[in-house]
Formats: C-alpha cells, sequence, structure tokens
C-alpha cells in the first residue's frame, strides 16, 4: 500500500515538473506534507505519511484549537496550571449559574402577582447589574495595580450574587431585592473580571503573541463553561432539584471555583511594578544581589493583603496624601535632599512614606525604594535618619542602579511604570 503511494506520488511529480510547477515537501512531527504552487499561483497541500497514532493526532488537534501555536515555547512558565484551573473553575461557576438560575425561575413562579408585575420585576433584577458595572467601573486604576487580588474578589462576589439567588426560593416574598442585590454583585464582577484579563494574558505572552493567548484562553473558557452547564442541567435534575440539594452542592462547588481561581492567580507570573511586586524585588535584592524573576515572585505574593510592609525593603509605603506625610514647613527641605529625583521620602516611627511626582516612572520608584532600603539598613537606632546617612544610601543606590535595571529588565520586568493605583502623586 505504501509502495502504491509512493509510485502515485512520484507520478504527481513527474506531471509537476513538466507542467514547470513548483513544489516540495515537507516533514515535521512524523507528518509529511507535499505543497505546490500551481500554474495559475494558487498553492496546494496535501498529506501524503502521517505516522502518528490516534491519541497523538487527538491530542495534537486539542493543543492546535486550545493552546496558543508553538506551545509550551511561546508561552511563559505558568501558563499549564493557569489554564487548568480556569478550566476547573469556568465548569464550577458554569454549573453553579444553572442552579441559580432555577432557583431564581422557582422564586419568580411562587410570587401571587400578575404575570406583569413579575416581568418588570425581571427586569429591574437586570438593572441592578448595570449599576454594580456602573460602579466598578471607577475602580480600574486599581485593577491595574493588583489585577490578581480583583480578580479573586470579582469571582468571591460572582459567588456571593449566586448564592442570593440561589437562596431565593426560601424568600419568594423579596424576590427582587435578593435577585436585584445578587445582579448587583455579579454586575461589579463581569467588569473586574473581565477588566483583570488583559494584565493576566500579558504575563504569559512571551513571542508578542498576546491575541492569540487570549483566542485560545477563551476557547478554554467556552468549552468547559459548555461541560459546566451540562453538569449544572443534570445536577438541577437530580441531586439538586430540591433545596436541600442546593444547600449541599452550591456551597461546594463555590469554593471549588474560588479555590481554582486563586491557584489561577498564583500561576501567572505578572511583570509589571506595583507596590508589592517591588518591594520584594529589593528585599531580595538588598538581602542576597540577586534579582527575582516574575517566576519566582509568583508564589510569593500575598493576594490578599497586598499592602503589607516588608522590613528588608525599608518599611515603604507609596501613594499616601502629602500633606498626611509631611507638613508643610518641611516640604522644600525634604524636596532639597534629592533635588533631581522625582520622589519624596518622609521617615516615620512604623514606616518610611515614599511620594511621587506625577509623571514618575517605575525606575524613579525604584531608585526611592533602594534609597529607603538602603538607609533603613544604615540607620538601625535613630527614629529619624540623618542627613549623613541618607546621602550614604543615596550613594550606595546610584552605584548600583543601572546595573539593578538591566537585570531586572533582562528578567523580563517592565520598569517604565509603576502602578500604584490610586496612589497621590504631586506637581512640583
Amino acid at each position: 500500500m505504501v509502495w502504491i503511494q509512493f509510485k502515485e506520488m512520484k507520478k504527481e511529480q513527474e506531471r509537476a515538473v513538466a507542467q514547470g510547477a513548483v513544489f516540495w515537501i515537507e516533514t515535521s512531527d512524523s507528518v509529511s506534507r507535499h505543497y505546490q504552487f500551481h500554474s495559475n499561483g494558487d498553492l496546494s497541500m496535501k498529506v501524503v505519511d502521517d505516522s502518528r497514532t490516534v491519541v497523538h493526532r487527538v491530542v495534537e488537534s486539542f493543543l492546535n484549537k486550545f493552546f496558543p501555536s508553538g506551545y509550551p515555547y511561546s508561552v511563559n512558565e505558568g501558563y499549564l496550571r493557569y489554564t487548568q484551573f480556569r478550566a476547573l473553575q469556568h465548569f464550577s461557576s458554569a454549573a453553579l449559574s444553572v442552579l441559580s438560575t432555577q432557583s431564581l425561575l422557582f422564586a419568580a413562579g411562587l410570587r401571587p402577582t400578575p404575570a406583569q408585575a413579575t416581568a418588570v420585576s425581571w427586569v429591574l433584577k437586570d438593572g441592578m447589574q448595570h449599576v454594580g458595572k456602573l460602579i466598578c467601573s471607577n475602580l480600574g486604576a486599581r485593577m491595574d495595580s493588583e489585577p490578581k487580588l480583583w480578580r479573586i474578589l470579582a469571582d468571591a462576589l460572582y459567588d456571593l450574587g449566586t448564592g442570593l439567588e440561589v437562596l431565593s426560593p426560601l424568600c419568594p416574598h423579596l424576590f427582587l431585592e435578593m435577585a436585584g442585590l445578587g445582579n448587583f454583585a455579579k454586575g461589579m464582577a463581569v467588569v473586574a473580571a473581565r477588566a483583570t484579563r488583559l494584565p493576566i494574558y500579558s504575563s504569559f505572552a512571551k513571542e508578542g503573541n498576546l491575541s492569540d493567548l487570549f483566542a485560545k484562553g477563551e476557547a478554554i473558557s467556552t468549552l468547559f463553561n459548555v461541560v459546566g452547564m451540562g453538569a449544572g442541567i443534570q445536577l438541577a435534575s437530580t441531586i439538586c432539584s430540591s433545596m436541600q440539594g442546593k444547600m449541599i452542592a452550591g456551597p461546594l462547588l463555590s469554593v471549588i471555583h474560588v479555590y481554582s481561581v486563586i491557584e489561577e492567580m498564583r500561576a501567572a507570573p505578572v511583570n509589571t511594578l506595583n507596590p508589592q511586586r517591588t518591594a520584594m524585588i529589593v528585599a531580595d535584592f538588598i538581602k542576597t544581589g540577586k534579582i527575582s524573576s516574575p517566576a519566582d515572585l509568583r508564589y510569593q505574593e500575598d493576594l490578599i493583603f497586598t499592602g503589607r510592609l516588608i522590613e528588608d525593603a525599608g518599611n515603604v509605603k507609596v501613594g499616601r496624601d502629602l500633606h498626611k506625610v509631611v507638613k508643610p514647613s518641611k516640604l522644600c527641605k525634604l524636596k532639597g535632599v534629592f533635588p533631581e529625583e522625582k520622589f519624596l521620602l518622609c521617615h516615620g516611627k512604623k514606616w518610611t512614606d515614599m511620594v511621587l511626582e506625577h509623571d514618575a516612572t517605575g525606575e524613579d520608584a525604584l531608585r526611592g525604594w533602594l534609597v529607603a532600603a538602603y538607609a533603613a539598613n544604615l540607620e538601625k537606632t535613630d527614629h529619624e535618619p540623618s542627613m549623613t546617612v541618607l546621602q550614604e544610601a543615596y550613594d550606595k543606590m546610584n552605584s548600583v542602579f543601572s546595573t539593578f535595571v538591566s537585570k531586572l529588565q533582562a528578567k523580563g520586568w517592565h520598569t517604565d511604570c509603576f502602578l500604584d493605583g490610586t496612589g497621590s502623586r504631586f506637581a512640583w
């Protein structure tokens, strides 16, 4: 059979040569493909040999449809784990959504009001979701700074809203209140989830393939949403046909949902500078002289309490209002310490405040953080660092900064901007 195919292919090649056509054969991963340019300029392709097993073909087809081209070399570390928990998250979310919809319909049907009133209530309930979206849209800067935190909060809000909908049959007379509040929470969740999606995908993009990552990520989401809906329908018609069943399955699905998104966020190597990641980078550099990569720091980040102070990084707190940080009488003196810099440092009893100018970059924030960390190490006893200590810390920062930033960029960190959320800045 193989010999017959070979003879036929050889005859086709001889005919192609006689006609002046251009052809070639490419072999990749046990698959041989025959490419040919025809006289009219069209390009045709035909598989002439495929020695892959059926399982290999199915796996490769799945990877081509649901993973970026060139995977795993085209993405950063952690993408597979992120995708696994993303699939589980969407599966549990879709199943939970089916149960909540069933409960809402049941609660609406119990109301002793005309059908028109029920329809109006349903419209008002949906309107509350738009209100939630509008309110959450004002928090975009915070989401840029802490995309992982807001992604987790988004799913927690979504589960809160879904939980209220699941419980609505217990108090059908409060259908509008329960459903409206639930949709309000879900509206905020939708905006937060969509707003944080791009920073998360960007952290995995390795070869400028953000669109491919986004498309394949949405394909995974769609697939497991459909599978989750099927599972939810099955649950709704069996175990969860009663309220008692929903009270058991609902919390269980919610726990799986939130756990999955937490593990997703732990796997994401976000490479932008925010207060927490900057402090961790500086602390590691001060202690070891080494630069941590985004993949190194991802499991060390505190995903919930993001504002924690790190002693080895100088206990720096960034973004407080200038009038709360320093008295007007001391402002000129502080600015005069480092007149060419775009940051102010004010040492307090518990922490050191850093206030940035409105056009300060990530490198400016790093310079200020290094000065504060070096000063904290040099001055351990006095309540307020002396000018001598600050100058010594500043000189030390200048001596290492060029190498420090070069290594940061080589590790994949973006130093062109500093994402401090709604942190206050000043113009001098």
